[in-house]
């Protein structure tokens, strides 16, 4: 079923020259029954918890959207935001999905409440919702995604970035997405949220000391910070001089790149621009 989606929005891109707009394809799926507005709210309203983590799920719904959404590629048309087909092994249990479970098992009191909408629409409502709520730009979300119904519907494992890599890596996998230098960096961005558990990832650690805001604090830190090796057990990160604040091997590629350094040196002097371009490239990944 996901792949007819997937032929059925490449029509709608092919001929979106002819008049018939993307938009078509979000619109005619859309759940006229849901209240989305009442959804927003909800998840809203349930998103802040002293006892989980930093004291919100947000970060964790960010996640979540992100993940669904980035297994796209363009030359098979598989994977994406369409479909939530994380509900299904193998994708669950992707190493690279680690902890996701406590986002899902989160919405689901809210799918339960509001039964109509799609859990990929649910998913990827949840991560805008929980952007705005934490200071972020407005995400121009749209409904109309639809769920698969099996496991055969799941892309392939692997899909997502290997934070212990360097920036062809980067590249390989958001070009495979069809995002551009300026939208790898921007996404990147997100990394102003949460924390790396190593229960989930191996890595440990919050990139700045604001986890639950959305700002630009993620590329100045990675400007303005000494970052060396940490010395632990667990796999390659990088620690501040206080060892309080953790940098992944990719993230610091967004400063060594040249043309990744450009952009991030950009979004560490302008947060108004780096809002700007988050919002655009955040869309265009949960539209994948």
């Amino acid at each position: 079923m996901l792949s007819s989606v997937r032929r059925a929005l490449s029509v709608v891109a092919a001929t979106a020259a002819g008049g018939f707009a993307v938009d078509s394809f979000f619109i005619s799926r859309a759940e006229k029954s849901v209240d989305y507005a009442q959804v927003r709210k909800t998840i809203a309203e349930a998103m802040d918890d002293l006892d989980y983590d930093d004291g919100s799920y947000g970060p964790i719904l960010v996640r979540l959207a992100w993940h669904s959404s980035g297994t796209y590629s363009v030359f098979d048309q598989k994977g994406g935001s369409c479909g939530a087909t994380m509900r299904f092994r193998p994708e669950s249990q992707d190493p690279a999905n680690a902890g996701l479970d406590v986002a899902r098992n989160f919405l689901e009191p809210i799918k339960a409440k509001f039964p109509k909408i799609s859990y990929s629409d649910l998913w990827t409502l949840a991560g805008c919702v929980a952007i705005e709520e934490m200071g972020g730009p407005k995400i121009d979300w749209r409904p109309g995604r639809i769920d698969a119904k099996c496991k055969h519907c799941c892309p392939p494992v692997g899909r997502l970035p290997d934070a212990s890599r360097n920036a062809d890596h980067l590249r390989a996998v958001f070009y495979r997405m069809g995002m551009s230098d300026k939208e790898i960096v921007a996404l990147s961005g997100a990394h102003v949220l949460g924390r790396c558990h190593a229960d989930r990832s191996g890595y440990d650690g919050p990139w700045v000391r604001s986890p639950t805001t959305f700002s630009n604090e993620y590329f100045k830190k990675l400007y303005d910070t000494q970052w060396t090796i940490r010395e632990w057990k667990g796999p390659l990160q990088y620690e501040n001089p206080e060892k309080d604040l953790m940098m992944l091997p990719t993230d610091l590629e967004l400063i060594r790149d040249p043309i990744f350094a450009e952009i991030s040196k950009v979004y560490a002097e302008d947060e108004k621009a780096f809002f700007k371009d988050f919002s655009a490239a955040f869309k265009k990944l949960i539209e994948l």
